[in-house]
């Protein structure tokens, strides 16, 4: 009946509340009311079956069907585009959200594509166990996102973003399913596991992942340092990855981000004032704040926070305590909420991520940096610029940029537009990557080619046509 119909997606909120990710062309959109672009319908499958017999109706009447998860996307990966289909449905996997089966031996862990941050936590922690999995949309991106997305946590560094972290999948595409046993490594072929994690959507709707877990930590030691500039904190940093010393966490902001972070959490108390006068007193204070956070087993974690030290005391860094830590930790998943809070007073507030190595990454900071400041002010809107360091890697390190300045009136989606483009031409003029996290979806897919080639583009269009031969499956996004 009606309430039925409503329960299940017919209703006008349930469309208007899937018509967007959270990017900031989504937001200034809705703040309009420009919602037209809803999908036709919301459906919530509640197993594989009810995926494949959508999915084979959706092929045979010729209807375009965008998964969506969390709707945290930020580079417009749920947008229910219709690209010449007459109609659009957004498959909600929130029904699908269950943790299916534990592994404690093997410390594995099958949990339904649907399943939120939270939930996926307070599943395994039952257990004893943590997936250690924090991006800042955690309170809200799910399983399948994180999946689909190539999704990497704040605690990356030393958990493992997604990818190293999947040990088998379940996806449902138009033309038949692909079910990948959870194995710790294999040889047989091209990694179909890894063609899959990233794939947005494109090839199928994964229903189930099995996931690498841990022991819940015994411990947390979350500190913080200052490095005289950004340059010196990434020697540091490249010095505690190359050394072996991994931090389960490590970020490095520039100086814009650490002049703003402290000022934010000037609180006027004697304890604030003591400390900037420490800071200052050192010699540091221009310089650049650092934080490391150690989990574990307690002997290990402070084996590891007792090295990690030493490596930043010989670059040059200066200790700040415990204190840094803990703020760090209390707001680590503000920032998408201040972006509410600033637009609401003009101001747009975006991000964006790239990845290089070790030694190009200073010039690509400084190249993207400075492609943003002056689209910004060739737009009038001159702005604030800031970046961090806060995945690490052997040979090289991410790079994640927000910048702030004064909406430009009546051209927000353009102004965007001009200074998106301005900072993606410059990644991949540096020999960056244009993401390292956020995935492509319709903001970087423009840049695909320069990304992987033109032949690289055309294998993965014949694989999306032999998986999705009516196209159906999240159709302008990711491909050119």
């Amino acid at each position: 009946g009606q309430a039925e119909r409503r329960s299940h997606g017919g209703d006008r909120l349930t469309r208007v509340t899937h018509a967007a990710g959270k990017s900031y062309p989504d937001l200034v959109r809705m703040r309009t009311g420009a919602a037209e672009g809803a999908p036709d319908a919301v459906v919530f499958p509640s197993n594989r079956s009810e995926v494949k017999a959508l999915l084979d109706l959706c092929a045979t009447d010729g209807i375009a069907v965008v998964p969506f998860g969390g709707g945290t996307s930020v580079v417009g990966g749920v947008e229910p585009l219709r690209n010449g289909f007459d109609s659009v449905v957004s498959l909600d996997l929130g029904r699908i959200a269950t943790l299916e089966h534990v592994d404690r031996r093997s410390l594995t862990a099958t949990l339904g594509a649907g399943m939120r941050g939270p939930a996926v936590e307070a599943a395994l922690s039952g257990h004893g166990l943590t997936l250690g999995h924090f991006p800042q949309s955690f309170e809200y991106a799910t399983v399948g996102g994180w999946v689909a997305t190539r999704s990497a946590g704040q605690a990356s560094t030393g958990y493992g973003a997604i990818e190293k972290l999947v040990s088998g999948l379940r996806c449902v595409a138009p033309a038949g399913e692909v079910d990948l046993e959870a194995i710790p490594a294999t040889a047989a072929g091209p990694g179909l596991r890894q063609l899959l994690v990233g794939s947005e959507g494109l090839l199928g709707v994964i229903t189930d992942a099995t996931l690498r877990v841990r022991p819940a930590p015994e411990v947390q030691r979350f500190e913080g340092w200052m490095l005289r500039d950004f340059e010196q904190g990434a020697e540091a940093f490249r010095a505690l990855e190359q050394g072996h010393v991994i931090p389960d966490l490590a970020r490095l902001s520039d100086r814009n981000e650490t002049r703003l972070s402290m000022t934010l959490s000037d609180d006027g108390s004697l304890k604030r004032r003591a400390a900037g006068a420490y800071i200052g007193a050192r010699g540091f204070g221009e310089g650049c704040i650092a934080i490391l956070g150690f989990e574990g087993e307690r002997s290990d974690a402070e084996r590891r926070r007792g090295q990690a030290a030493r490596v930043m005391r010989r670059a040059g860094g200066l200790a700040l305590g415990a204190s840094p830590g803990r703020a760090w930790l209390r707001g680590r998943y503000d920032g998408p909420y201040l972006r509410d809070a600033l637009l609401d007073h003009g101001v747009m507030a975006e991000t964006l991520e790239t990845a290089a190595t070790w030694s190009n990454l200073m010039s690509l900071y400084a190249a993207v940096g400075e492609a943003i400041s002056e689209a910004l002010a060739a737009r009038g809107t001159p702005g604030l610029v800031m970046c961090h360091v806060s995945h690490l890697y052997p040979d090289g390190a991410s790079l994640y940029y927000t910048f702030l300045a004064a909406q430009q009136q009546g051209e927000e989606i353009e102004q965007w537009q001009a200074v998106k483009a301005a900072a993606c031409d410059a990644i991949v003029a540096n020999h960056g990557t244009i993401t390292h996290h956020h995935a492509i979806g319709r903001d970087h897919a423009a840049w695909m080619p320069r990304e992987i080639g033109d032949t690289g583009v055309a294998m993965l269009r014949a694989l999306k046509q032999r998986v999705d031969p009516a196209g159906i499956l999240n159709p302008g996004k990711v491909l050119p």
